[in-house]
């Protein structure tokens, strides 16, 4: 998967949407009903009301990418489905993409260092 450079912010929205729906359709989404900014660099993932189904969407800086996936048995392990989105680490959403309990990965928090003088 082509991904933008530096930390990897991720962004699920909760609620299925339509997949019919192509990269331009899911930008103006992103903008218009979520209101956040498709083309900030910020992976969006996207579920269908088919839990084995999920699309990526994000700007690389040249174009919008889109990363499709079904699964061919089982399902992907979805957020509460619900108006709105929920921010997953990188960590997160790989286990989302790979159909693994995603909610049981925990990004380690590193502790701001003390200096002292």
């Amino acid at each position: 998967m082509i991904i933008p450079p530096g930390p990897l912010k991720v962004m699920v929205a909760t609620k299925p949407v339509d997949f019919r729906k192509g990269a331009v359709s899911l930008a103006a989404l992103v903008e218009h009903e979520l209101g956040l900014k498709p083309f900030s660099g910020v992976v969006f993932i996207f579920r269908s009301k088919r839990a084995n189904r999920i699309k990526l969407l994000v700007w690389d800086g040249s174009g919008l990418v889109l990363v499709s996936k079904v699964l061919q048995t089982g399902g992907f392990h979805w957020p509460r489905a619900q108006d709105g989105v929920m921010r997953l680490s990188a960590s997160q959403a790989s286990a989302l993409f790979e159909g693994l309990q995603w909610s049981k990965m925990h990004t380690p928090r590193a502790q701001v260092p003390v200096t002292t003088r």
